[in-house]
């Protein structure tokens, strides 16, 4: 049933919101039209929009833009454990979900992995946060949710800010203003995870109808953990209809959520095929657990008076946020219709993660014996030079365990190299980052049609205004000795004498530096305002779509100034340092800068016949970065779409795709704390497919893959021209991506099985393309069983083969890297998990 849904969905009239920005409006809107070849069972199934059109009830065959649609159904067919997984569903996003549930990567059309620029994330039209980045933190999709929308290029760039790469728009279930209904669902994982979902509907007088819902959960995270993760969100909308079809909506949502996170992890690397460190699973490895909980940190007073600030890996990420909005349309004439939609998001988080190998990189990744040895094997010389002097008697380092308090001493090598049977010690960098900001934002205008004939025009005009603001504490950030293996112990190292006894130490609980990662006190501010109009008009079969938006943002940045004279830990702070490295003097260092910019596209399509268009488009738009450089987009594309009745519906696009001026920092290898600088221009030429093929009614097979080729243009690093990286791959960026999913319809709809196999092709770790991480396929099967018209069983499994994938290398590694010893550090996928939901429905 699922996949005759998404055909029915693909050749639909799909009544379009008045804008890309005011999907939400649609809500109430009613889907009374279909082409013939959508008349089938499942062609009614609610309204359908298409976001970035702006002419009501505009068929998908007839647009000039690369979209995608999935209802609730395939959604719940996905079984998304994340928002990640949820981009998934749409070609030509390259997703890396492998950090858990939130702070995933995504990007689009062969940018560089590693990021979520140029794709903006909405909820009902529109942006959840101004800037784009980061909205996985503060949105989950639940049973409110009742369809993703995805336009690619195109109006993207247009009709919404910072998402001219990409807009994936979430589209809530509609208030019932006709009867009560409601769900409640059940979900568990072998891994832990367990979930209560709920959402209700009805009227409260026939023009005033609410609903609410959202969901409780606690799960450990995927990966091996010592303790469960827990919170909730919930939503409400209180809805009155005009008698002409307007409607104003009110609604609220909060949320308190915490959430495991992963990052890199070492990896054995044989013949360029990646396996197991022994005692760290590739699977379901994970070096967090106990010992990281509760470390106090030292750091400037200025940032926290006490002088310390508390890392404690058993938060993980706190993510807290409320918002009200307010939403209405009103038609004044036949022609002529007004909308607003004004939003006010308060959010935080606390991010306590753990970075191991960073800033000291593969090197960091050695034998206990080569850290406990002082000279330039040890990844910590400077701190045993440091405790030499202070501690002049010693005869030897050692470890001691924090957990066991055992003590080993560097001439025991027999249980150095037997330590977890890998003989390895760490580092691993604390990475307590916090955020609190406000994102206030309003989309008001209006949209006039006027037909004659064969002739049909829709323009649509409107203003949006965003003010933001995110205060960071990034302080404190700190890396400890641990070991490899999952639930690793911290280390002290100690100065013994003859006979291994401790005569000091000169770590502080583990710690073996303060202030890694610089004074990490910054705030900033954006206060934008864009003037946008989109034009759709029709002559016959002929479609030519045009629109333009300019944007000004006022943008402000405070970054803490680091101190010249770094400050002394508190008295009675342990170990030999003497400094909480790099060290916030109270004082800020102010930018501020007005940015202007102007985004434009233009499309057309030609209906060929009923059931065959071609279509092309250009675009050009650009992404804010608060005072820093505006980055651009330059896409063009050209395609067909075509639909056979129920065989076939697909189409195909070729696409040329131009980021002009990507900059960026990153952590220097050999010095954290200085960041440097990498700008590029990145090509790329690719070929977009998305089929479905259904032999029979009860048999589907959908096709959805991207085929490119992007290539480094004129890289520098520091300013500093880097003629190698002519012509290479971008960082963790596929050339080829694609996903196959057989469905089969069980007779007298009771259900559906199906199977889905999604390939990721090669990519690089490094932009200088030294380290090649190996394409990988994942098979994932999964069923729905209609107990009744109320209750429905849907089970799932994931990655069945337990196959071994690498999304990336190690980012703190720096823009060259390399395999040491057969060692590498990077972010894998998890192995086979499995489990289902029951839903009732009433």
């Amino acid at each position: 049933m699922l996949l005759s849904v998404r055909a029915g969905v693909r050749a639909a009239l799909l009544a379009s919101a008045a804008m890309l920005p005011l999907a939400a409006q649609a809500q109430t809107a009613t889907t009374d039209a279909a082409t013939p070849a959508a008349q089938d069972d499942a062609a009614d199934e609610g309204q359908i929009i298409v976001t970035g059109q702006t002419t009501p009830n505009r068929p998908l065959i007839t647009a000039s833009a690369d979209i995608t649609l999935a209802n609730r159904e395939l959604i719940d067919q996905k079984a998304p454990r994340s928002t990640a997984d949820l981009l998934e569903m749409v070609p030509g996003i390259f997703v890396e979900a492998t950090a858990g549930a939130v702070s995933n990567n995504y990007s689009v059309r062969g940018l560089q992995g590693g990021g979520q620029r140029f794709v903006q994330l909405e909820e009902d039209g529109m942006p959840i946060l101004y800037g784009g980045g980061g909205a996985d933190f503060f949105f989950d999709q639940d049973l409110t949710i009742d369809r993703l929308e995805a336009v690619k290029g195109g109006s993207s760039g247009v009709l919404t800010v910072n998402g001219a790469g990409a807009t994936i728009n979430f589209i809530s279930k509609a208030v019932n203003h006709e009867r009560p209904e409601g769900a409640v669902r059940f979900t568990g994982y072998n891994y832990g995870l367990k979930r209560a979902d709920g959402y209700y509907s009805q009227p409260i007088t026939d023009k005033l109808a609410f609903s609410v819902g959202g969901y409780i959960q606690s799960s450990p995270g995927v990966r091996k953990n010592t303790n469960d993760y827990a919170g909730w969100r919930l939503k409400g909308t209180l809805e009155y209809k005009f008698d002409d079809g307007g409607y104003i909506r009110l609604s609220g949502k909060g949320g308190d959520m915490k959430n495991a996170y992963y990052a890199d992890q070492p990896y054995k690397f044989t013949d360029g095929k990646p396996g197991s460190v022994p005692s760290l699973d590739t699977q379901f490895g994970n070096v967090g657990g106990r010992a990281f909980s509760n470390i106090a940190v030292p750091v400037s007073t200025f940032a926290h008076s006490s002088g310390t600030r508390e890392f404690n890996y058993d938060d993980g990420i706190v993510s807290k946020t409320w918002q009200a909005r307010l939403d209405f349309e009103k038609p004044i004439s036949d022609s002529v219709t007004l909308f607003g939609h004004g939003r006010y998001l308060d959010y935080s988080y606390d991010f306590n993660g753990l970075f191991p190998g960073s800033g000291t990189g593969n090197a960091g990744l050695t034998s206990a014996v080569n850290y406990l040895t002082p000279g330039a094997t040890s990844p910590i010389n400077d701190l045993l030079t440091a405790g030499q002097a202070a501690f002049p008697t010693t005869v030897r380092f050692g470890i001691k365990n924090l957990r066991t308090g055992q003590i080993i001493g560097s001439n025991q090598t027999a249980l150095l190299n037997a330590l977890n049977g890998n003989s390895f010690l760490q580092r691993t960098t604390l990475n307590h980052d916090a955020i609190d900001a406000y994102d206030l934002g309003f989309n008001v205008g209006g949209r006039w049609n006027f037909e004659s004939g064969n002739f049909k025009n829709s323009l649509t005009a409107g203003v949006m205004y965003y003010k933001t603001k995110r205060d960071q504490d990034q302080s404190a950030t700190a890396s400890v000795v641990n070991d490899v293996r999952t639930n690793s112990d911290v280390y002290d190292i100690v100065a013994l004498n003859a006979t291994n006894g401790v005569i000091g130490t000169l770590s502080d609980n583990g710690l073996v530096s303060y202030g890694d990662w610089g004074a990490g006190i910054r705030s900033r501010q954006d206060d934008s305002l864009s003037l946008y109009v989109n034009d759709e008009f029709s002559i016959g079969d002929l479609h030519i779509d045009g629109g333009v938006r300019w944007e000004q943002d006022n943008a402000t940045a405070w970054d803490g100034n680091q101190a010249a004279v770094n400050q002394a830990v508190q008295p009675g702070t342990a170990g030999v340092l003497t400094t909480v490295g790099s060290t916030w003097d109270g004082t800020y260092t102010v930018r501020k800068a007005k940015k202007k910019a102007v985004a434009y596209t233009v499309g057309a399509n030609y209906l060929i016949t009923p059931n065959f268009s071609v279509y092309a488009r250009y675009a050009n738009g650009f992404q804010m970065n608060n005072v820093d450089a505006i980055t651009g987009i330059e896409l063009y594309e050209a395609g067909v779409r075509a639909q056979m009745g129920r065989m076939f519906s697909g189409s195909a696009t070729v696409f040329r795709t131009n980021f002009k001026n990507q900059n960026y920092n990153f952590a220097d290898p050999v010095n954290p704390s200085v960041q440097s600088n990498i700008n590029a221009d990145l090509r790329t030429n690719g070929v977009e497919l998305d089929l479905n093929f259904r032999p029979i009614n009860a048999f589907s097979i959908d096709f959805q893959g991207v085929f490119q080729d992007p290539k480094l243009v004129n890289l520098a690093i520091n300013g500093a021209n880097q003629n190698g990286f002519e012509g290479n791959r971008p960082e963790r960026t596929p050339a080829r991506l694609f996903t196959i999913t057989p469905s089969y319809k069980l007779p007298n709809g009771l259900g559906e099985i199906y199977g889905r196999y999604k390939y990721i092709g090669k990519i690089y770790a490094d932009a200088g393309n030294g380290v090649a991480l190996p394409s990988y396929g994942v098979t994932s099967v999964g069923a729905s069983f209609n107990l009744s018209k109320q209750l429905q069983v849907s089970v799932n499994a994931d990655n069945i083969f337990n196959v071994i994938g690498l999304t990336e290398g190690n980012p703190r590694q720096g823009q060259t890297q390399a395999i040491t010893d057969g060692y590498f550090y990077a972010r894998g996928i998890v192995g086979a998990t499995y489990g289902g939901s029951v839903t009732f429905k009433f």
